[in-house]
């Protein structure tokens, strides 16, 4: 799903007439090639530095393999910087820079995802492209894969809240260097991990950012964890007796949810619009007379979809995190329900947490989750019940999340909306004045890229346009040359969008309305 707003845009400057496009390339990459980031960088040391042209790459040939990005493409002139950041005498961080020709006098900052870490290159691409001074880091440990986390809190520090932060104040003081006025506004985008990072970053050091962009966010990130990591204890190994393989979830199981569930919303599309009205009966599919062998589930694997669609509870019965949304199974089962251990939430557990690279995640329970919790290891909770001083200078949050989602259930950031607007006492109205919430039925996990999330942030923010809706667009075969194939209405939370009925036709956007 990619989102589009049609009304929410701004323009990019235009380039200064300077007598020729070759003059004006010739002197930047001067400029670029001339910088020397690392003098005003206490204990960096610079590891790259070059100008790259507009329809040209950044050769990533040094980046972690599991980090799957070994270049990137560019769509505007850049300058290209690189710098390793001490941050203890254990921990550094890996940090990168790219400067637009053509700025446009804003800093955009980007986030990660999982345990890994890797930079966003898509993000900074995407930043540079629409004139942002845009910068990103690895976290503080290279790839996907948590080992770096034992026994080394500076690791776990910059992984939890010091490389975002460290990335800003060296961002900023360079962005000024460079182009030698200070940044008008700052900004920040991330999804998963990256949504968690940005709201941490609004608790913690609110003079950061003017806008963030926080899609899925992991908050509750320890709970979260533990929730991910109890998938493997409720689906067992795939020769289990409670184990459903992924054809059976994406057939039997998924289409019997769609038959209880889709048409709750008035319009039969095969997607369910508001998943908190589904209360999905598994016990429909127990094999019995009626049901084909094939088409029906044991009592054992009834009880693993129970489990799976049932919120997760601590011993006395409160909860520890919320179910996972109905609908997302066509997603989840290659994922969390596959018969093998959640591969972040093992390292996590391991390295960070337990700090017992032997655990053997099968033997996960509630006492685990418990540790998790009491140790949150460099603070990584992130669950503020105020973010007043980020609101107080007048700091903005978007934030959204796919309805489909099958890596954080959608459920967990109304929960989270609730948590904050109780925790300040604010009742939806002015909620709006500074945190507004999208759910995007049908889009999976951090599916809508950073588009149309990264445009209405700036016209809200510098021009007081707050988004109402959102409009997303499905290209056909998810291919935009293609063409438009529906678009619907995203309606901010309290608001669903609600199917106006009759014989209107729920692919066209004027069928549903927010109410």
């Amino acid at each position: 799903m990619r989102l589009e707003t049609g009304l929410l845009t701004f323009a990019l400057p235009s380039l200064a007439a300077t007598g020729g496009i070759q003059t004006k390339i010739t002197a930047f990459e001067e400029k670029c090639l001339q910088f020397r980031p690392e003098g005003s960088v206490r204990n960096s040391t610079r590891t790259e530095l070059q100008f790259v042209k507009a329809g040209g790459r950044v050769a990533l040939s040094d980046n972690d393999p599991s980090c799957n990005t070994d270049s990137q493409a560019v769509t505007a002139d850049m300058c290209r910087v690189a710098l390793s950041i001490s941050t203890s005498n254990r921990s550094s961080i890996t940090y990168e820079m790219w400067l637009p020709e053509d700025w446009s006098g804003r800093f955009l900052a980007t986030g990660n995802g999982g345990i890994g870490g890797c930079v966003a290159y898509e993000n900074l691409a995407y930043g540079t492209a629409h004139g942002f001074a845009t910068v990103g880091t690895n976290n503080g440990h290279n790839g996907t894969n948590g080992d770096t986390f034992y026994q080394n809190e500076g690791i776990v520090a910059d992984f939890g809240w010091r490389s975002l932060h460290t990335s800003v104040e060296v961002g900023k003081k360079l962005t000024a260097l460079f182009y030698g006025a200070a940044a008008s506004k700052s900004y920040y985008i991330g999804c998963s991990l990256g949504g968690r990072q940005g709201i941490h970053a609004a608790e913690l050091f609110p003079g950061d950012f003017d806008g963030i962009v926080a899609g899925a966010p992991a908050v509750d990130f320890n709970n979260l964890y533990s929730w991910r990591a109890r998938y493997f204890t409720i689906t067992g190994a795939a020769d289990a007796p409670s184990f459903i393989t992924a054809d059976t979830w994406r057939t039997t199981i998924h289409y019997e949810i769609l038959k209880q569930c889709d048409g709750i919303d008035g319009a039969t599309d095969g997607i369910i619009e508001d998943p908190t009205l589904c209360k999905f009966q598994p016990e429909t599919l127990l094999c019995g007379a009626r049901k084909e062998p094939g088409d029906c589930l044991t009592d054992a694997q009834v009880q693993t979809v129970t489990k799976v669609f049932s919120n997760y509870l601590w011993s006395n019965g409160s909860l520890l995190y919320p179910a996972m949304q109905p609908g997302s199974e066509m997603a989840a089962a290659g994922g969390l329900y596959n018969g093998k251990s959640y591969g972040p939430s093992v390292g996590w557990f391991k390295f960070a947490v337990l700090e017992d690279p032997p655990w053997d995640p099968a033997s996960f329970t509630t006492d685990d989750a418990l540790v998790a919790g009491r140790k949150d290891p460099g603070g990584i909770r992130t669950w503020p019940s105020s973010l007043a001083a980020f609101e107080g200078r007048g700091g903005k949050v978007l934030t959204y999340h796919g309805q489909q989602d099958q890596q954080i259930t959608s459920f967990n950031s109304i929960r989270f909306y609730e948590h904050l607007a109780g925790g300040m006492g604010y009742a939806p109205e002015r909620m709006d004045r500074f945190y507004r919430f999208f759910r995007i039925p049908g889009m999976g996990h951090c599916g809508s890229g950073p588009g149309a999330w990264a445009v209405a942030v700036v016209d809200w923010v510098e021009k007081g346009m707050a988004p109402e809706a959102l409009v997303g667009t499905k290209f056909v075969n998810d291919t935009v040359d293609a063409g438009i194939a529906y678009q619907h209405t995203h309606c901010k939370y309290p608001a669903k969008s609600t199917f106006k009925g009759g014989e209107r036709n729920p692919r066209e956007v004027g069928s549903w309305e927010c109410i």
